[in-house]
C-alpha cells in the first residue's frame, strides 16, 4: 500500500459510502503506509461520484425555508453535498500534487477522513428525516475551483481551503442561528452536527493556511499581494461579510489578512 495511490483509488470510487469507508480505512492504516512524494499520476477526468444528485447551475438549486420539514431536509442535503465534495477535494490534494513534503500528504489525508466523518453524520441525519443524499438537486461550484487550480498547488491552497472552506466558517453560525429558531428535535440535532463540523473545519482551513504560507516562503511569493491576484485570475467567489473573525483567527489568518477583509 502507498498513501497517494490509495487516495487516488478512493477518489475514483463513485459510491459515497464506499468512498467514505475507503478513506477511513486508509486513515486507520496510515501509520504503516508508505508515501511516495514524487510520483506523478495520470489524472482521471473527474472524481468518482454517484449519478444522484443531479447537478444543475447554482441558481437553479431551489431555496427552501428551514422552517418546513422539506426545507430542513433540503438544507441538510446541501451541506452533505458540500462535505461529499470536500472528501474529493482533500483526496485530490493528496494524489495530484507531487513534490510536497510527506507531512503535506498526511495532513490532507486527515482532512479527507474528517470530511468523510462529516458526510456520514449528515447522511445519518438525512435518513432520520426519511430521505438520503442524492434525493435533491445540487450544484458543482466547489469542484469548479478544484478543476481550475489543478496545475497550481499554491493557487489550490489559496482558493480552496482559504476561500471556499473559509466561507463555511462564516456561514455555519448563521445557519445554526436559524436552526435554533426552528427548535425542533431535528433542527437541534442538526445544530449539534454543525458544531462538530465547524470545529474541525477550523483545522482544515488552518492546514490550508499553513501550506499556503509554506509555499509562499519556499517560492519567494508575497502572500498578501498574491491572494487577490490569484482570486481574480481564477475567478474565485467574492468575500462577503459577516465574517467569523474568531474562527478565521483560530484557522491561522493573520491580523493583516483579517484587516483586509471587505466591509
Amino acid at each position: 500500500m502507498e498513501l497517494r495511490h490509495c487516495a487516488l483509488d478512493a477518489f475514483r470510487l463513485t459510491d459515497p459510502q464506499e468512498k467514505a469507508a475507503a478513506v477511513h480505512a486508509l486513515w486507520q492504516a496510515s501509520e504503516s503506509v508508505t508515501c511516495d512524494c514524487s510520483h506523478v499520476f495520470d489524472a482521471p477526468q473527474a472524481p468518482g461520484r454517484p449519478t444522484q444528485p443531479i447537478l444543475v447551475e447554482p441558481g437553479l438549486v431551489p431555496r427552501r425555508s428551514p422552517f418546513t420539514a422539506a426545507g430542513h431536509a433540503a438544507l441538510m442535503h446541501s451541506i452533505a453535498h458540500i462535505e461529499f465534495n470536500a472528501i474529493n477535494l482533500a483526496l485530490d490534494a493528496v494524489w495530484r500534487f507531487a513534490g510536497m513534503p510527506e507531512t503535506y500528504y498526511r495532513d490532507w489525508l486527515r482532512v479527507a477522513m474528517e470530511e468523510a466523518k462529516h458526510f456520514g453524520l449528515l447522511q445519518e441525519h438525512l435518513q432520520s428525516l426519511g430521505t438520503s443524499y442524492g434525493d435533491f438537486t445540487a450544484h458543482d461550484g466547489l469542484w469548479t475551483m478544484c478543476e481550475a487550480t489543478k496545475d497550481d498547488v499554491l493557487a489550490r491552497m489559496a482558493l480552496v481551503p482559504r476561500t471556499l472552506e473559509a466561507r463555511g466558517l462564516d456561514a455555519t453560525p448563521l445557519i445554526q442561528a436559524k436552526l435554533r429558531k426552528v427548535a425542533t428535535p431535528a433542527a437541534l440535532a442538526a445544530v449539534a452536527i454543525l458544531d462538530t463540523i465547524l470545529a474541525e473545519e477550523v483545522g482544515h482551513v488552518a492546514i490550508g493556511n499553513h501550506w499556503f504560507q509554506w509555499l509562499c516562503a519556499r517560492d519567494g511569493v508575497d502572500a498578501i499581494r498574491y491572494y487577490p491576484e490569484a482570486a481574480r485570475r481564477y475567478r474565485a467567489p467574492s468575500l462577503k461579510p459577516p465574517f467569523n473573525l474568531t474562527a478565521r483567527g483560530q484557522a491561522g489568518f493573520t491580523a493583516a489578512e483579517l484587516a483586509a477583509l471587505p466591509g
